[in-house]
């Protein structure tokens, strides 16, 4: 099944690109979800004809994205919780927590683009990456301290 990409997807190609995909995920998945559009004649026409709008969007999106993220590669996000003997924490810090701090000051980014690997479980100062763009991504850094 041919589909013509509405947005960026990581795993299938930039927003206006011609791709083939199998018919249930575009069906079931790409389709309903506005990522994508059937490539007939007429939507291929109109695409060569958006072109240029869809390109000028796709870069101001990115310079909006990387003034984002020298803005936030000079945030330090700061976590007290509970220790016990050899300085373990009781509990973690999870990418929801690190979310909701740079939401609570006024970032606007969602849960999934921060991205941690595993919990933070040790004290100190560690750097998590925020991907806001496809090409863009920041660190972020996170101090854990004893409560």
């Amino acid at each position: 099944m041919k589909v013509i990409l509405t947005k960026d997807l990581d795993n299938l190609g930039r927003a206006g690109a011609l791709v083939d995909v199998k018919p249930g995920y575009g069906r079931n998945y790409l389709l309903p979800r506005n990522l994508a559009v059937l490539a007939t004649a007429k939507n291929i026409r109109q695409l060569e004809h958006q072109k240029s709008g869809i390109l000028a969007r796709a870069s101001k999106e990115k310079q909006n994205m990387t003034a984002m993220a020298q803005r936030l590669s000079t945030i330090e996000v700061k976590f007290s919780r509970k220790v016990g003997e050899q300085n373990k924490l009781f509990g973690s810090v999870t990418s929801k927590d690190v979310h909701e701090q740079l939401a609570a000051q006024g970032y606007q980014i969602e849960r999934r683009q921060v991205h941690l690997p595993d919990p933070l479980k040790e004290l100190g100062t560690h750097e998590v990456e925020v991907k806001l763009h496809a090409e863009v991504t920041a660190k972020v850094k996170v101090t854990v301290e004893a409560e």
